[in-house]
């Protein structure tokens, strides 16, 4: 598909990814254990509500500097993009602990962590495409245009099947930049 050379300031997909999970699923493992911590003296919404403010200041800052290889702090349009696409991640987690709730109506700590953990794994990876092409799709080459890279992405599929045989290799001619 898209075969630019990678440089260490913008790693693919796969990276980004390995990368997101290691940063944002440490910060999420140890968000978890402070809301169950701060849960007992508050409301678990409002404790939810204040850990998630503060990891995702932190998991921000994080990805621009590694994840998404800016290497540089994230400014302010990517804390508020990032604080949109958490705040949905925070809606998530307490609407599964709501109907966790109503399903069972005094759940162990434990049953309330793997709902949690599992709600939020699913919004992490909303997030993480959310973020990649999006908040932080500035770090990336801006020569080439959004056109030419979809127009590459569907050669790239269009051409896969041929590669294993399973189709007749068809030749698609598309205009460069």
């Amino acid at each position: 598909m898209d075969e630019a050379p990678r440089t260490p300031a913008d790693p693919g997909p796969l990276a980004s990814f390995a990368r997101f999970v290691a940063l944002g699923g440490g910060v999420g493992l140890l968000s978890s254990g402070a809301v169950a911590l701060l849960a007992e003296r508050l409301p678990w919404a409002l404790a939810n509500a204040l850990i998630t403010v503060a990891s995702t200041l932190l998991c921000t800052e994080l990805h621009a500097r590694f994840t998404f290889g800016s290497g540089r702090h994230a400014g302010w349009r990517q804390h508020w993009q990032s604080a949109g696409s958490a705040a949905a991640a925070y809606v998530v987690t307490c609407a599964a602990i709501f109907v966790l709730h109503l399903i069972q109506s005094s759940p162990g700590m434990l049953t309330e962590q793997i709902v949690y953990l599992g709600a939020s794994g699913l919004a992490g990876l909303a997030r993480f495409l959310l973020l990649r092409l999006y908040v932080f799709a500035g770090g990336r080459d801006r020569s080439v245009t959004n056109e030419s890279r979809q127009l590459r992405c569907l050669q790239g599929v269009l051409e896969a099947p041929a590669a294993v045989g399973a189709l007749p290799q068809r030749q698609f001619a598309l205009a460069s930049p």
